[in-house]
């Protein structure tokens, strides 16, 4: 895991997804993209984020903490890389 400093670029609203880890057999799920400081050249990531924090809303141009997970996995002969957020803190 790794914690990046980004400005927030844009974030999806919540959906509701399956999940074998939650009492009501759903979870909340969204996107938040993700630019590192420094300039228009910087990393940028699109992020997964699941349960409560997927129901909070972060604002394009605001800078924040952000706790990253990369991964990969396979499905049919193809690897992805997959990158979820576990928490995100908005710097003021």
């Amino acid at each position: 895991m790794q914690t990046k400093i980004c400005k927030v670029i844009a974030q999806t609203e919540p959906v509701y997804v399956q999940s074998k880890k939650t009492e009501s057999g759903q979870t909340p799920k969204c996107y938040i993209r993700l630019k590192e400081l420094g300039g228009d050249y910087e990393d940028e990531y699109q992020c997964a984020i699941l349960g409560n924090l997927a129901l909070c809303r972060f604002q394009p141009g605001k800078t924040v903490a952000a706790s990253l997970r990369f991964s990969t996995h396979e499905n049919n002969g193809v690897l992805y890389q997959d990158i979820t957020a576990y928490e995100i803190i908005e710097i003021k």
